[in-house]
């Protein structure tokens, strides 16, 4: 079944706008590269001349995983130190930390979240390059950074958001590629392979039928698959309900692991690369308590598990995977939360835009 196939299949269910939306990924990322590259590359030369000496990621919900990710390639690729600020230390506590000629990236799909256009504004004032990322060039948040990327995902209507989160990454890759003077030419084969890995939604349902009546989950992966494994859990409590529990590889060694059991679902994003590397000696423990372990990754990493789903992975850069790990992760929140009889895009007690101060 091909991609538009599967979108006739899935706007006759419910949650037909999370899957509209979920179908418009490869369009979207392919709208990036030819209308929004340059103008991502420019932003990123202009920062790159001012040589910031640290950055801080400011974000909240599906956006905090997509700066997550930043940090990320922004440690590895440019060895330049990261962290993710705490808005209420200038939001609620008043602090004003010297941010002379530190960049502060603000990722959010709306650009519109109070604290975050707060602590965004106070952080210009305190000496800070700040940049925003969000889907909204007219949004607040925009309007008070320096710096803007739009990341041109159109109109997200579905309250769990997809498109904007798979766009947010590759517009903060190509951020990153530019600042260090790279063409970003890995990305280029994202927006077909997402494509097709849309078409194979039976795989997901057939998936999604082992979760139906699951009443937790534990998510894990390690590098740049660990911001998949929060994403895919937010996805999951935010559609289905069910508590999904999000750790990267080492952290689960630290003492979860003794939750996991052949019972409660494990779920394992295994990046092609060196973080899969480092995840095996955690996938062979999982293996030895005779964990319910679901693969997501390369096809010799999914044969060694229950279950899984394979991911596309040769001649894909281990940097950008990241972006097509999501999917079929999407696709599962999406089935799982239709097997349970409820309707994804409209999760209770959830707005599109969270007011937090």
């Amino acid at each position: 079944m091909n991609a538009a196939a599967t979108l006739d299949t899935l706007s006759a269910r419910p949650g037909r706008i999370m899957a509209r939306e979920m179908a418009e990924q490869p369009a979207v990322l392919r709208r990036i590269l030819a209308d929004g590259a340059s103008a991502i590359r420019d932003v990123a030369r202009r920062i790159a001349g001012r040589a910031p000496r640290f950055v801080l990621l400011t974000a909240r919900g599906t956006s905090d995983n997509a700066a997550l990710y930043a940090k990320y390639l922004l440690e590895i690729r440019l060895g330049l130190p990261c962290g993710l600020t705490s808005m209420s230390t200038t939001t609620a506590y008043g602090a004003r930390p010297d941010l002379t000629d530190v960049l502060v990236v603000t990722v959010s799909q709306s650009g519109g979240s109070p604290d975050l256009v707060a602590s965004t504004r106070a952080a210009r004032e305190a000496g800070a390059i700040t940049l925003a990322v969000t889907n909204n060039p007219d949004s607040p948040l925009a309007g008070v950074s320096e710096y803007h990327i739009d990341i041109m995902a159109g109109p997200e209507q579905a309250l769990p958001a997809t498109k904007t989160y798979t766009a947010s990454l590759l517009a903060l890759y190509l951020f990153v590629e530019g600042l260090r003077g790279g063409d970003g030419a890995p990305a280029h084969v994202l927006p077909d392979l997402a494509g097709h890995l849309l078409a194979r939604q039976d795989e997901v349902r057939a998936l999604a039928a082992r979760y139906r009546f699951a009443e937790r989950m534990v998510i894990t992966s390690r590098g740049y698959g660990y911001p998949t494994a929060k994403e895919a859990a937010l996805k999951l409590m935010e559609t289905s309900y069910i508590p999904a529990l999000s750790y990267s590889g080492a952290d689960l060694l630290h003492g979860p692991l003794a939750m996991v059991d052949n019972v409660s679902p494990v779920i394992a994003v295994v990046t092609d690369g060196k973080g899969g590397e480092a995840l095996q000696p955690v996938l062979d423990r999982l293996r030895g308590r005779g964990a319910d372990l679901v693969v997501i990754g390369p096809r010799h990493q999914v044969e060694q598990a229950s279950a899984g789903f394979v991911l596309p992975t040769e001649d894909v850069a281990e940097e950008v995977q990241p972006v097509l790990e999501i999917i079929p992760l999407q696709l599962l929140a999406y089935e799982v939360t239709i097997a349970r009889g409820q309707d994804p895009d409209a999760p209770r007690a959830l707005a599109k835009v969270t007011e937090t101060r």
